[in-house]
């Protein structure tokens, strides 16, 4: 699936609202596509009526209830990793003072780890997804990042590259060179610039019509040589009439 496919059930959030209560089961909801197909340990204890909400309001047997949020997420933690296979973790606010933020703020970001628990302590990482605004996105891999700053780096430097373009200047005798003032010779320069190609071309169109073989002349050429010809013969006989070699008058 693409990195920017994303998800969102409007009739799940206008029924239960967001938070970090259901932001799990909103997850395994059966239609998100970012959910594996494996049976994961999520569902295992929601099936046991075990859910941060339940842990809340009853605890367990060694912290009994009510729990505060964060005490309900520990639990459900611990819960997890008791169990091995494919699981959802909701990763903690870090950094961030719970008690002091409104419900507005704390439903608008949920990070969660797809990770697959072989022990206690061990898990490897299956991918990150994130819900912003009731929408599940899937977080972006290394590959993915470093192609799209590859993509604006080239970007950035094929409007250099284009900027440049106009502020160079050839020469046939000195080569390229910079000009980064324009003033008003510059469209001077470029005209001059135009015609000492054309003239270029030119001799090289030249030298081509030099090299070719004796003999191997073009339907124009030819044409002309023919014409040619004409005019000297029609030349020859008029210098040898009386009118022109003794002055007669014709009468």
């Amino acid at each position: 699936m693409a990195e920017s496919a994303s998800f969102v059930d409007p009739a799940f959030l206008a029924r239960f609202g967001l938070t970090r209560i259901n932001a799990i089961d909103y997850f395994l909801h059966p239609l998100n596509p970012f959910q594996t197909k494996a049976k994961t340990s999520n569902e295992v204890l929601s099936m046991q009526g075990i859910n941060i909400g339940t842990l809340m309001q009853w605890g367990t047997g060694a912290r009994p209830g009510p729990l505060s949020l964060e005490q309900g997420e520990e639990e459900y933690s611990i819960a997890l990793s008791r169990l091995t296979g494919e699981q959802y973790e909701l990763l903690p606010m870090s950094n961030i003072n719970i008690e002091g933020m409104t419900p507005q703020q704390m439903s608008a970001l949920f990070t969660i780890r797809h990770v697959h628990r072989t022990s206690h302590n061990h898990t490897t990482v299956l991918g990150i997804y994130y819900i912003l605004e009731g929408v599940i996105y899937k977080s972006p891999t290394v590959r993915g990042l470093m192609k799209a700053n590859i993509t604006r780096t080239l970007a950035g430097l094929s409007e250099a590259c284009d900027a440049l373009s106009v502020c160079a200047r050839y020469d046939p005798s000195s080569g390229y060179s910079w000009k980064f003032d324009p003033d008003e010779d510059d469209e001077d320069e470029d005209i001059k610039f135009y015609s000492s190609v054309q003239e270029k071309r030119k001799r090289r169109r030249r030298q081509i019509l030099d090299n070719r073989r004796p003999g191997e002349r073009t339907a124009e050429e030819e044409e002309g040589i023919r014409a040619s010809e004409a005019i000297d013969r029609i030349l020859s006989r008029l210098s040898k009439s009386d009118v022109v070699v003794k002055g007669k008058a014709i009468r």
